[in-house]
């Protein structure tokens, strides 16, 4: 009887993690497709959190019109490569503007991300390519969202102008059905960035 139990626990352990193989491996696929932002605040104090937001307002603001006619990633990666030094001034001055002396850094980096949910839309956990700022010793919260394709504010997206496959706007678009599938590919993928 034991045997018999070990050997179901084991054929139930196999199944569920051949069965994720598919969905793991289409998960992965989206961090080559997507670009995202990420920003560091100074640190967990009221007034640094409401900065960080400012700051973040006035880069999507700013690069709302550098971005609109990227198709694709690469050319997200592009522009913001191009573009670097005067996206930091506009988050420089911000800083400057509200009285702060914190300095601002950012570069263009490949970082882990935990699975998160933008309005509609969860993108997986994994590592992707993302414009990083930091905001003085960078030791707060952090803020993210994706730019490309574009859903960093709620519900308003690019999606389907994307050149995202199919089936990969479909992963990111149906939270119910993949719930537990993220959670899961998310508890890989901190195991797996570890050993990074």
């Amino acid at each position: 009887m034991k045997i018999l139990l070990k050997s179901l626990s084991l054929g139930l352990i196999l199944t569920v993690i051949f069965s994720l193989i598919p969905f793991t491996a289409q998960c992965k696929s989206l961090e080559k497709d997507i670009f995202r932002l990420h920003i560091l605040a100074n640190s967990d104090l009221e007034s640094d959190q409401e900065l960080k937001l400012k700051v973040r307002d006035k880069i999507l603001s700013y690069t709302e019109d550098l971005y609109r006619d990227c198709e694709t990633k690469e050319d997200t990666i592009k522009v913001t490569e191009n573009n670097l030094v005067n996206i930091l001034n506009v988050a420089q001055k911000e800083v400057y503007n509200l009285g702060y002396d914190y300095k601002v850094k950012g570069e263009i980096t490949n970082m882990y991300f935990n699975t998160r949910q933008y309005g509609k839309f969860t993108v997986p956990s994994g590592f992707y390519d993302a414009l990083r700022i930091t905001i003085g010793k960078g030791e707060g919260h952090n803020w993210w969202c994706v730019m490309y394709p574009s859903f960093c504010l709620g519900e308003s997206s690019d999606l389907e102008n994307s050149d995202l496959t199919d089936s990969e706007k479909i992963l990111i678009s149906d939270n119910d059905n993949y719930k537990i599938k993220f959670q899961v590919v998310e508890w890989f993928e901190k195991v797996k960035s570890f050993f990074k």
